[in-house]
Order: C-alpha cells, then sequence, then structure tokens
C-alpha cells in the first residue's frame, strides 16, 4: 500500500494530466457520434493519444510509468466529452483540485457531485479496479509481452471489455429493472424467467462461489443514493430480484448487480456502465502491464488440432 506521501504525489500527478488533446475531442465530432458504441470510440480515442505522445515507443520504466499515469488520468475525462459531445454539449475541462471520482461526475454533468455522489463513485471505482487474470487483463498482459507499447495493451483490453460476456453486465440489470417497472412486479416477471431458464444479470460468478465481497458496498450506496433520490423502487427491486435469485436458485449477486442503480442514482447513461467499467479497470490493466514488462516472457500458449485428419488433397 503506498504511504500517505506517495499516495498525495499520485493524485497530484493524476489531476495534472487529465486534460486531453484537442485534435482527440474533436475527432468525437468527425462521425455519427449517436450510433456508435461508446466502447469503440473510447478504444479508438485511447489509440489516438499515443499519437500525441512523444514516449509513447520509449520502453524504459521510468517513461512506461508516465504513461501509465497518462493514460489512467485521460480515459475518465475521454468518457465524460464523448457523453457530452454526443448530447450536444461542448466537454468541459477537469478541476485540479478535486478528487478523480468528483471530477468525472463534475466533467459530465457540469455540477459539482455532493459528498454522498462522490463517495459512492469512488468506492465503485475501487471494487472494479482489478480482479486477477480476467479476459481483458490477460488480453492486456499479450499484447504487451510481445513488447508492443502500453497504449497498445491499453486499447486491446478495452476491445476485450467491449464483449458482452466481459463487460455489460451492470448495463443489462438496469435494462431489467426498467423493464419490470415496480416492485410489484418483480415476483412474477423473475419467476417466469427462471421458469423459461433465462439468465438473470448480476447473479453467480466464476471465482466467487459462495458470494461476490464487493457487492456488499455496492448495496449499501445504493441503498442510500436511492433514498436520496426518492427513487427507492430501483433498491427495492434490487433487494427483492436478489431474494428470489439467491434464495431459489443459490446464486448471490455480483459485483455488477447494484452497481446498476448506482450508477442510474447518479444519472450515468445507461450505455456508459462498461465504459466506466474500463476507467476502473484501466488501473489494473496498467499494473498488470508494468508488472509484465518487469519480469517479462511472451505469452504463447499451445493449439491442440482437433480437426479432421488424412485429408486427401485434389
Amino acid at each position: 500500500m503506498p504511504k500517505a506521501a506517495e499516495l498525495a504525489e499520485l493524485k497530484q500527478q493524476l489531476a495534472d494530466n487529465m486534460a486531453v488533446p484537442q485534435a482527440v475531442l474533436d475527432h468525437f465530432k468527425t462521425y455519427d457520434i449517436k450510433n456508435v458504441h461508446p466502447m469503440a470510440a473510447l478504444r479508438t480515442a485511447v489509440s489516438m493519444l499515443g499519437l500525441f505522445d512523444e514516449e509513447a515507443e520509449v520502453m524504459e520504466p521510468e517513461a512506461n510509468y508516465r504513461k501509465a499515469v497518462k493514460i489512467q488520468a485521460k480515459i475518465s475525462t475521454l468518457v465524460t466529452a464523448f457523453g457530452r459531445i454526443r448530447s450536444g454539449k461542448e466537454p468541459i475541462a477537469p478541476k485540479t483540485d478535486l478528487s478523480f471520482a468528483a471530477n468525472f461526475l463534475y466533467m459530465l454533468s457540469g455540477e459539482l457531485p455532493e459528498a454522498i455522489e462522490e463517495e459512492a463513485f469512488n468506492k465503485a471505482l475501487v471494487l472494479h479496479a482489478d480482479h486477477e487474470l480476467n479476459a481483458s487483463t490477460f488480453t492486456a498482459r499479450v499484447a504487451v509481452a510481445t513488447l508492443s507499447d502500453v497504449y497498445s495493451g491499453v486499447t486491446a483490453a478495452i476491445g476485450a471489455l467491449k464483449g458482452p460476456l466481459h463487460g455489460g453486465a451492470n448495463e443489462q440489470v438496469m435494462k431489467m429493472l426498467t423493464e419490470i417497472g415496480s416492485v410489484e412486479n418483480v415476483d412474477s416477471v423473475i419467476h417466469e424467467k427462471l421458469a423459461n431458464k433465462e439468465k438473470i444479470m448480476g447473479f453467480g460468478h466464476r471465482v466467487y462461489r459462495n458470494g461476490d465481497p464487493r457487492a456488499k458496498h455496492l448495496r449499501e450506496m445504493s441503498q442510500k443514493l436511492t433514498k436520496i433520490r426518492g427513487e427507492e423502487k430501483w433498491y427495492d427491486m434490487s433487494v427483492k430480484i436478489n431474494d428470489i435469485v439467491t434464495g431459489e436458485k443459490n446464486l448471490p449477486p455480483n459485483v455488477d448487480f447494484y452497481s446498476a442503480s448506482v450508477y442510474h442514482s447518479l444519472n450515468i447513461d445507461h450505455d456508459l456502465f462498461t465504459p466506466i467499467f474500463a476507467v476502473s479497470r484501466t488501473s489494473g490493466w496498467l499494473a498488470h502491464i508494468l508488472e509484465q514488462y518487469s519480469n517479462n516472457r511472451l505469452i504463447r500458449p499451445r493449439a491442440e488440432y482437433i480437426g479432421p485428419g488424412m485429408q486427401t488433397y485434389v
């Protein structure tokens, strides 16, 4: 864990590096942004950042650390700028006196967040920051194990996270809650889904068989935020779904389930949930990338051919 002085230094480095080259922001205006997948836009924008970094191809450890700080700082600016430009608004410059979490919410809405909003979003970012060797993290390691650059590693990771089997679960949770509409409808809708053997998004985990320890923290924040917003139904619906699915299928909620209502209560567009996942997980990707560089070995799995044999050439 960092010492207090080291943490303060990193926070300042992030604040000082959040500005994004204007050319990258302008690129958001060169295509039909309202019909572009936000993760596709983010993937391209992060790749573009490397074109403006004079150290992009420098592979010394100190240079790689500096690039890691730049990417982590700028990725939140990219996501918020995309969201605003898509809505016909201009991007908002970051404030160097705000925390990373507060800056994101400020750049997205144009309003300084309340303390509870900053706390909730910061907790969500921390809880999503890293999670061992998931698909996107493995992708990042594979990419940089070839001694490709840091920007390539993060761009590759974003491409992996874009897939709906990895990212996007909390967006689907919010879609389900919206379709159910009220606490009174939960019982019939969820039991119908279970009877039809439909997957209930936000439950179960490949690693946590006995429950995702991250979920309880987001559940607490969901309860607080929805109450403040006067929209307790999102929390109440979530709890009722939780009780049914866990009780009847022994599937506890994962980190995605309650993060959906947390982000919704922060007035974040639902299709930005996965880019926010990327904003958080970038810290994990970068840590893995730097670790890979420090003790590198090319990642080259073997493949066994299982197709038809002894084919006759005609």
